[in-house]
């Protein structure tokens, strides 16, 4: 796996900087993708200056000209996109009545079509090479539901039987496609929500720690691990799968 080219989309901070810190750590050559180009600049330096190779790559996963132009970008600089994490999201916090038709069009633009336009312009061209690795970036919202977040959690849950169809289909063609779905996780996205929730905030981290069997909070780093396997030539048997990395608060 030496060498092969990752595109990690939302790749500069939070769970998307442990991806790409890890995928570098393994050898993979990766484009760290997000909106904010200073931030992947820092994260794909940072790559580098542990021996890595990273380049950083200004993507908008809403836009489908964005997503072309940034395969390109990295097609010229690295090669031909050989492993895709798709870890770009967003969300915020409410109850579904609360919510408008807006606000369902952006969770879905972002979290369910962004994955989309981005496979639809990478996997392509692993099927007529005969090698590739998708790694799609659920959530254990999208497997159990999750309070204040219906509209995304719905989004989680078609990534992850989108992926599964993807997978049957491009079995035979040596690609294999996969879900991690992090658990609550030690992430800026994390600290804001429990900022802003009303609620002393350390009360809001404890509680979530506290109902995690392991008794911490997930690392960025903990999910880069995961990805890392999935990229890895050791996991070409398996696709199709969906990976819980939350510490045991959820189980099958």
């Amino acid at each position: 796996m030496s060498n092969r080219v990752a595109f990690v989309t939302g790749g500069a901070q939070g769970i998307g900087k442990g991806i790409s810190d890890a995928l570098g750590a393994a050898g993979f050559r990766v484009a760290v993708a997000d909106l904010n180009l200073e931030v992947a600049e820092e994260t794909a330096a940072g790559i580098r200056d542990a021996g890595g190779q990273a380049i950083a790559v200004p993507v908008d996963v809403t836009d489908t000209a964005s997503v072309q132009a940034a395969v390109k970008q990295v097609a010229e600089q690295f090669g031909p996109v050989e492993i895709v994490v798709n870890n770009a999201g967003w969300d915020d916090f409410m109850p579904f009545l609360k919510t408008d038709e807006a606000f369902w069009d952006r969770i879905l633009d972002i979290n369910f079509k962004g994955q989309l336009r981005v496979i639809q312009a990478t996997v392509p061209g692993m099927v007529e090479r005969g090698w590739g690795r998708v790694i799609n970036i659920g959530s254990d919202a999208g497997r159990v539901g999750s309070s204040l977040e219906a509209v995304y959690s719905g989004a989680k849950g078609g990534i992850i039987a989108f992926t599964k169809t993807l997978a049957r289909e491009v079995a035979t063609k040596g690609v294999t496609a996969n879900t991690v779905c992090p658990g609550p996780t030690d992430t800026p996205a994390l600290r804001k929500f429990a900022d802003s929730s009303g609620q002393d905030a350390d009360k809001v981290i404890g509680g979530m720690t506290r109902a995690v069997p392991m008794k911490r909070l997930g690392k960025a780093e903990d999910i880069g691990a995961a990805v890392a396997y999935f990229a890895s030539d050791a996991a070409e048997f398996v696709t199709g799968q969906t990976l819980s990395v939350s510490g045991g608060l959820t189980m099958s």
